[in-house]
Formats: C-alpha cells, sequence, structure tokens
C-alpha cells in the first residue's frame, strides 16, 4: 500500500464506528511485519459481553440483541459463531480479564468486559523497518523511568503484606500482584494511539474502537506479550503457542548499563523463578488440550530487548488434540498465566481478595480469531482503556515471589505506568511507516 498506515487509520477510525488496527509496524520476527486495518458496515455484527450479568448482546443493523442471559459464556457464543459462519470468517477483538465465569474474577467497572467484531472490509499494510523495536527509549525518558526512590503507598504495601502471607503459607507460588490507575484527558482515542506506537513500539500493538451506545470501549495496546497463536501444521493438524514474560527491567542509559541490566535480568534469582513458574503452569495448562508428549519449551529464559525495557521471554507450544476447538484451546489457557501466578485458581483467589479494583480488560487477550482455526492473541499490558468520556485507565504491576521486595515491585509498576501516561504529555512524532 503506498498511503501510510497513520492516513489510512486515522480515516477509517473517524469514518466507523467499529474499527480496529493490529499494528505490525513494532513487531518481532516471530510475530511478522503487517497490520491489519479493519472496519464494519451498519449490518456487520459485532458481540460484547458484560461479565456482571453473564450477559452476550449482539450489535447489527443499528440495533442490540441479547444472545445470551444469565448463563452466558463470551468464548461458547464465539465458538458458535465461528460454526454457523463462512469458512473465510475472522472475528477481532479482546476477551477481559473476568471472562471465564468460573473463575474467580469481578467485572469490568465501566468497558464491557469482551467486544469481538466480524468485519466486512481487512486492508493489508506491510511494514519495512526492522530493528526499531530494539532501539532504546530518549535519554529523558530512561531518567523519567529511573529517577529517585518513590515511597510505597500505603495500601500497595497492605496487599504486598497480604500476598507475601499467602506465599509463605503455601497457597501460592507466585502472584501477579496488580493495581490500576487513572487520568482524565481530553485527548482523542486516535491522537493517543498514534502517540502510544511512537513511545512504546510492540509485537502486540493495536487499536479497537467499538463506539456503540451500551457497549463503548476504546483499547490502545502496546503489548510485548504474545498470549497465543494457533497455526495449521503440514500434516493438517494444528499447533499452539505462547510466550509468557515474567522478568522485566528498564533499558540502561549507556550501552554499559544497558548490557548490565539485561545480564541482571538473565541471572537474578527472584526473575528466573518468576519465568520458571509461570512456564510450568503454562505446560500443565497446554497438556489438558494437546497430545500427550506434544508439549514443549523450545525457549526458556531469553532475553527480548524493547524500546524502554528488557524481558525475560519464554516459548511453549504443544500439538492440539484433534476434538480441541480453537477457541477451547484459548479457553482452556485463559487468562494468561503470566497474569495470574501459579496455581492459577488459588492465585486468582488471593488477587481477588488484595486488588482493590477489578482488572476490567487489563490482564485478558487481544487479536483474533479465524473458521479455519488459527488465532493470534497477545496479552493486554502495557494498554490504555477510555469509554471514550475523557477518562483513562490502565492496568501496572508485576510477579510477587517470596525474593521479592516492596520497594522493588512498586517501583517496577510505577515506570511500567509511567510509560503509558507519557502519552498524555507532550506530543510525540511518530516517524515510523
Amino acid at each position: 500500500m503506498s498511503e501510510p498506515v497513520e492516513e489510512a487509520f486515522a480515516a477509517m477510525a473517524a469514518a466507523h464506528p467499529r474499527c480496529f488496527w493490529l499494528d505490525g509496524g513494532g513487531a518481532r520476527d516471530w510475530s511478522g511485519r503487517r497490520s491489519l486495518l479493519g472496519w464494519l458496515d451498519e449490518d456487520d455484527v459485532s458481540l460484547s459481553y458484560a461479565a456482571a450479568t453473564r450477559t452476550v448482546t449482539r450489535h447489527a443493523g443499528g440495533r442490540s440483541e441479547v444472545v445470551a442471559v444469565g448463563d452466558g459464556d463470551v468464548f461458547a457464543v464465539l465458538e458458535a459463531e465461528l460454526t454457523a459462519g463462512g469458512p473465510d470468517d475472522q472475528w477481532f477483538g479482546y476477551l477481559g480479564y473476568a471472562c471465564r465465569p468460573d473463575l474467580p474474577a469481578r467485572p469490568a467497572r465501566d468497558l464491557p468486559d469482551a467486544v469481538w467484531m466480524r468485519p466486512s472490509h481487512v486492508r493489508v499494510f506491510t511494514h519495512h523497518d526492522p530493528g526499531r523495536h530494539a532501539e532504546r527509549a530518549p535519554a529523558a525518558t530512561r531518567r523519567m523511568t529511573s529517577a529517585g526512590t518513590v515511597p510505597v503507598p500505603e495500601e500497595y504495601a497492605a496487599a504486598y503484606a497480604r500476598v507475601q502471607e499467602a506465599l509463605h503459607a503455601g497457597d501460592s507460588y507466585e502472584v501477579n500482584l496488580t493495581h490500576r490507575q487513572r487520568t482524565t484527558s481530553d485527548l482523542d482515542p486516535v491522537a493517543a494511539y498514534l502517540r502510544l506506537r511512537a513511545l512504546n513500539p510492540a509485537p502486540y500493538a493495536g487499536f479497537l474502537q467499538h463506539d456503540v451506545p451500551g457497549a463503548r470501549a476504546w483499547l490502545l495496546s502496546s503489548s510485548p506479550e504474545r498470549y497465543a497463536t494457533v497455526a495449521r501444521t503440514d500434516d493438517g493438524g494444528r499447533s499452539i503457542e505462547t510466550k509468557p514474560i515474567k522478568g522485566t527491567t528498564p533499558r540502561g542509559a549507556t550501552p554499559e548499563e544497558d548490557a548490565a541490566a539485561a545480564e541482571r535480568l538473565r541471572t537474578e534469582q527472584r526473575y528466573r523463578a518468576e519465568n520458571l513458574m509461570v512456564v510450568d503452569l503454562l505446560r500443565n495448562d497446554l497438556a489438558t488440550v494437546c497430545e500427550p508428549g506434544s508439549v514443549e519449551v523450545p525457549v526458556l529464559m531469553d532475553v527480548e530487548s524493547y524500546a524502554s525495557v528488557h524481558q525475560l521471554v519464554s516459548t511453549v507450544r504443544g500439538r492440539l488434540r484433534p476434538e480441541v476447538g480453537t477457541v477451547a484451546a484459548l479457553r482452556s489457557l485463559f487468562p494468561a498465566g503470566s497474569m495470574t501466578g501459579a496455581p492459577k485458581r488459588r492465585t486468582m483467589e488471593v488477587v481477588d481478595a488484595v486488588e482493590a479494583t477489578p482488572r476490567g480488560v487489563y490482564a485478558g487477550a487481544f487479536g483474533w480469531l479465524a473458521a479455519d482455526g488459527r488465532a493470534d492473541l497477545g496479552v493486554v499490558i502495557r494498554s490504555l482503556v477510555t469509554t471514550g468520556d475523557g477518562t483513562w485507565e490502565l492496568g501496572t504491576g508485576g510477579g510477587v515471589t517470596v525474593h521479592s521486595d516492596a520497594a522493588s515491585e512498586h517501583a517496577e509498576a510505577r515506570w511500567k505506568a509511567e510509560r503509558l501516561l507519557a502519552v498524555f504529555a507532550a506530543p510525540v512524532r511518530d516517524t515510523r511507516r
């Protein structure tokens, strides 16, 4: 495409209330370098889910119709839509943290707990900027993320102490402790997303707009983490792969400091313990839906470098059993083990007891599903959400083990949030195509 993707994106969002951009501009080799822009005509179908009432609503032709209530399961409705639709159908959207009603999680406060869209129009753009994703953040941003010691707020300290009680009692081996921050801004979501992708290019970057009365949602993602891909194999089977991130540290201000930060991430016990426990959890999750003996860990604790952070990343892969549908396989992993801790159910109970606010869209998954059994979704982290009323919310946090300390964990959560809140500061020029 000769038209700059940013211009096409802005025009699309202005003209179509329901649209998305799966943004390949900050991609890595493992995630491809294509962007998908898609939009819905008025008669096209989108779905929204409210976990509080377990209600799934179908939106089309300017009307909204409840299709499941009381015992609604958005995974089941998606599976039914894929089965009933055409062989080339694709759905794009997100699943919020509370989308599995059989697990302990509070419903979202404002946004729908899930939104999925079946577009009539999808455009493909190819990006040609290899290496961009490894550039370090500007010096001013690095100073921001590493500036001085900030006292740990009482609310966070109390939650952290309760998490440590659970860890020492043996209720959990690792807890992903998070919190939400809110800010107000009259910045348009399109402009906000263009700033976000300039500040924090990432392989699971993207934008979703669902401007529908009663189900309004904007999701702006700059996530580096793969939730799961499902791909066809040469023999007609399906493979499933997830790439959990556990262990994050800021980039250094000089090449020497940067190399030392990466080495510390690679070798420090607490980071390795966090990562290994999540890998074991995901091996177990995949074993429930994969052929016996097919689950493997081809990459264990590799350091990936992004504009502002180094991340410790592993890869877990398996071959799906023929009778397991793709949506069912994605459901078995949900929510991402890196965002809960281990063991999953008991740790989610701990999370529910200690976190002051519901996670909402944060810690869920965002991407696409296809009728032919393929799928590709990222974890909703490093993301902003809004209902379009000028209030923005983000989630931030990190994994806590018995080796952690409250000050460093809160500092990690703080500089992750600062990177997102910079969107609402001075404008950033985006020079990428």
